[in-house]
């Protein structure tokens, strides 16, 4: 019998240690039959289940075109087999061809199970409402915290939005795959590649906006995301006039944010980076039993210069790309060790907090232009 395995809870050096023969799986939704996955894998002793992609197909209720998934999926599982894997695939449901030149599993859906996807998408009813695009990574977090520690974070987070202000604001099911320029230097780290990434979320607003919906809110849990959005933000703005999209730095990087870090913050500069005493804290607070605190190690010598330095807010004027295994022997940036569940909570209430007061911004922003542009104003006037 084939026992089955979170991929996104292991670390880094768990991933490591597995045999490169160990069947690795991207599902494409849920409700997949675990007896019929193993037979089709062969029925090994143990498979990897990596966390699932849960829209972007023919049949999800927001599919892009098939080239841009495939394009996205191709790279994750290039990811896995650049670290040695050789068993990997990509689980879709039953009829649909991802047009891979890997291979691909096709099954069918249980049919008691009703894909999560499907009831986590905006309706026609959500219109007017902020539609939140959480977007995570699975990628190592050091020797204590796991693959799914920025998709965590960044979950709870659009949730606890969500949940405040309904009628504000509505969110997507989180994406657990972002940009990773780094990924070589530490095992478990995917990518889902720069271009098939912004591809990909282009097309997502290309589809969303098709149905009348103008506000979006990109959050990302993944620094490694963020230029990349920066780029998806303008695209879309330009491709679609009448919308209103915007991101930010990651969370509690405003001035409110910032306060709330410096409030309890125990670390020095340098202290709050990754796998640091900020994502340590959060992790012990929404899923302590996922936390191995017994194997930190604190790292906080890195190369640092007047103008670039690691930290969460501040990090100098230089933008640069320098390899991690320069600064970090475990893949930690900061002080770990410093983390408590009860500065996790505070952290996670003022970063849902400083998301609604954006929340409230993109309401006023596409409001207000919206009337300049009904009255006439500048070009629209022309139109």
């Amino acid at each position: 019998m084939t026992t089955f395995f979170s991929f996104d809870e292991l670390t880094w050096p768990e991933v490591n240690a597995l045999p490169r023969t160990t069947p690795l799986v991207i599902p494409l939704g849920s409700g997949y039959p675990t007896n019929r996955l193993a037979e089709a894998l062969g029925n090994p002793p143990q498979a990897g289940i990596l966390p699932r992609i849960p829209f972007g197909w023919i049949g999800s209720g927001l599919s892009v075109p098939s080239q841009v998934l495939a394009r996205m999926v191709g790279n994750l599982l290039d990811s896995l087999r650049d670290d040695g894997f050789t068993q990997v695939f990509a689980v879709c449901p039953q009829g649909l061809d991802l047009g891979l030149p890997q291979p691909w599993l096709a099954l069918p859906v249980s049919p008691d199970c009703t894909p999560q996807a499907s009831q986590q998408l905006p309706t026609i009813d959500q219109i007017g409402k902020v539609i939140i695009l959480p977007i995570g990574q699975t990628e190592q977090h050091g020797f204590h915290l796991p693959l799914s520690t920025d998709t965590i974070i960044i979950e709870a987070v659009a949730q606890g939005v969500a949940t405040a202000v309904p009628d504000q604001a509505f969110s997507l099911p989180v994406m657990p795959y972002g940009v990773s320029t780094h990924r070589q230097a530490f095992a478990g780290t995917l990518n889902c590649g720069g271009r098939a990434f912004e591809d990909f979320w282009l097309a997502v607003i290309d589809s969303l906006a098709q149905r009348g919906f103008d506000r979006f809110y990109f959050m990302s849990g993944h620094g490694g995301n963020s230029s990349f959005l920066v780029n998806v933000v303008k695209y879309a703005g330009e491709q679609h006039r009448r919308i209103f999209c915007a991101t930010a730095w990651l969370y509690l990087s405003g001035q409110d944010g910032v306060a709330a870090l410096e409030k309890y913050r125990r670390s020095p500069i340098g202290g709050m980076g990754h796998a640091c005493e900020l994502e340590t804290s959060f992790i012990l607070h929404l899923h302590p039993e996922l936390v191995h605190m017994e194997r930190v190690v604190d790292e906080t010598d890195f190369v640092s210069t007047p103008n670039y330095y690691m930290d969460w807010v501040e990090g100098g004027s230089l933008i640069a790309n320098p390899s991690w295994d320069d600064d970090t022997r475990t893949g930690a940036y900061g002080a770990g060790s410093l983390a408590t569940a009860e500065h996790g909570q505070f952290w996670l209430e003022a970063a849902v907090n400083e998301k609604i007061t954006h929340i409230a911004e993109i309401h006023t922003q596409h409001t207000r232009r919206e009337a300049r542009r009904q009255s006439g104003y500048g070009r629209w006037g022309k139109i």
